[in-house]
Order: structure tokens, then sequence, then C-alpha cells
């Protein structure tokens, strides 16, 4: 019982300055500064949203290979919009070896699964019987 409210209490109790603080470090040490909406981010928020962000968009130590998650991000960056996004996913694909042709497809298959999502939630489509349809239970 102690362990677990201690393990909520931990949950709870903001990120310090100390925290913030090697935060601010690791990101200046790992992509060579602190652009200003990091530093705009809220303090008590910021290392672990960078742990996140390090973690599952900046480590090869994931399942997908870089140029893939950044073709995945700019194809949601494009339907969200985030203008931001699209521009910093395109540069991160083209230095992850995307081709051109790679990030105009990915843009293309985001634009072809939102028309889709449009057709079968504004048809109201049978969710069961798609699944029938397409090969499903």
């Amino acid at each position: 019982m102690l362990a677990a409210i201690a393990f909520t209490a931990a949950l709870t109790v903001p990120a310090g300055a100390d925290d913030y603080d090697a935060a601010i470090k690791d990101i200046q040490s790992t992509i060579g500064g602190v652009p200003g909406f990091m530093k705009q981010f809220p303090k008590a928020g910021l290392p672990g949203a960078w742990a996140e962000v390090k973690a599952i968009e900046i480590s090869d130590k994931t399942a997908l290979p870089p140029k893939v998650k950044s073709l995945i991000s700019l194809a949601v960056a494009a339907q969200i919009p985030c203008n931001y996004c699209v521009w910093s996913d395109t540069e991160n694909a083209k230095r992850a070896g995307a081709t051109d042709e790679e990030i105009q497809e990915a843009v293309a298959l985001a634009a072809l699964t939102r028309h889709w999502s449009t057709i079968f939630n504004g048809m109201q489509v049978d969710f069961a019987q798609f699944k029938k349809e397409m090969g499903g239970e």
C-alpha cells in the first residue's frame, strides 16, 4: 500500500527546477540548441514532453525507422493541418533519406484516407457490414 501511495505521489509532483534545467541541457546537447517554442512550454511539463519526443521521435531504437516516422508525421500534420509540423516533418523526412516521390505519396495517402473516412462516416456505412465485405469477421 505504501508503494502505491508513493507511486501516486510521485506522479502528482510537478517537475522541479532541476528536472527542467536537465531537460534544457539535454535538448541543447541533442539538437544543438533550444528552440523558442520549447522555452515557452510550461516548465512543469517540459521534462516529460522532451522525454516523449526523444524516446519516440528522435530515437533510432524504435520499431519504425526515422524516415517512416517522419513520413507518418508529415501525413498526419497535413491532415490536422499544422504548417509548423508540415515544414519540420518534410525537412526531417528529407534528412532521413525520403525522396520527393515518397513525400508526395505520404501526403496523398493521408488525403485518400481522409476522403474515404468522410465517405464512410458521412454515409453512415454499417461498420459490421464493412468489415464483412472487406474480409474481416
